[in-house]
């Protein structure tokens, strides 16, 4: 009867521990299937780093953006923060040799060990050689391009706002902060940069177009590449874009 009565305890306690434990896994994290380099490319203004952060929170991965990068070291009066201001406010190419020394300097730090994401770069063929020469390239490689017309682009730089202390993004037009020019997320300043002038934003997608096609082409040719529609709503392409990394990395 006791043996009985123990039976019956462990049998009603596995039957509420195995669900819990299956919901659990369930609303974990999802994680890449082995250290993988995301590459996001796009147009500048094709909703990139929108992506880039939830994806980089999907897989648990850093996100890694030259933009970025180049910010902070530029609040921070670096070298290259000041060696970089001038193309970047000019909606010029910072020149490589910069732009790979900053870059691998990030992705060579611990925390990208098992991957990570590289939201806007390489731009070029030749950053992507180089990129591809560096120890941490040793691994598998997917290439994300978020294609759209360039008179959204424009569109959406003009009514674009960012955080200048946390690069929180609102859209004055669409969702603009509640308190004019404070950031609701840290309280920072909000403002409208300089390089989302119309006249720059169409010399920096010509810029893009020119020397970006070459690099397209150079991932299409590797097998590496897949395109996305980047004008749809943000939640339509990140599943789409959710949908590729699954299927492709599981088959690596």
């Amino acid at each position: 009867m006791v043996r009985q009565i123990h039976f019956l305890i462990s049998v009603f306690v596995l039957s509420i521990v195995i669900p819990l434990f299956a919901l659990e896994k369930q609303s974990m994290p999802d994680h890449l299937s082995n250290s993988t380099v995301l590459i996001l490319l796009g147009p500048p203004g094709s909703g990139k780093g929108t992506q880039a952060k939830r994806l980089a929170v999907d897989y648990q991965i850093p996100q890694i953006s030259t933009g970025d990068l180049f910010r902070e070291h530029m609040a921070s009066g670096t070298d290259i923060g000041n060696q970089a201001k001038k193309y970047i406010e000019s909606g010029s190419l910072v020149p490589d040799e910069i732009v790979l020394s900053m870059l691998f300097d990030r992705i060579e730090k611990p925390d990208c060990k098992n991957g990570y994401l590289l939201d806007g770069f390489p731009r070029t063929e030749v950053q992507a050689e180089q990129l591809s020469k560096h120890k941490s390239m040793n691994t598998s490689v997917l290439v994300l391009c978020l294609d759209v017309p360039d008179e959204e682009i424009i569109k959406r730089a003009e009514a674009r706002l960012v955080c200048r202390q946390c690069g929180a993004i609102y859209n004055r037009l669409i969702s603009p902060p509640k308190d004019n020019g404070v950031c609701a997320k840290c309280g920072g300043e909000v403002y409208r940069r300089t390089d989302d002038d119309p006249e720059v934003v169409k010399k920096r997608l010509t810029v893009y177009r020119t020397l970006t096609q070459p690099l397209i082409e150079y991932y299409h040719s590797r097998g590496l590449l897949e395109h996305f529609d980047g004008s749809r709503l943000p939640d339509a392409v990140h599943h789409d874009l959710r949908q590729s990394i699954d299927q492709r990395s599981n088959r690596q």
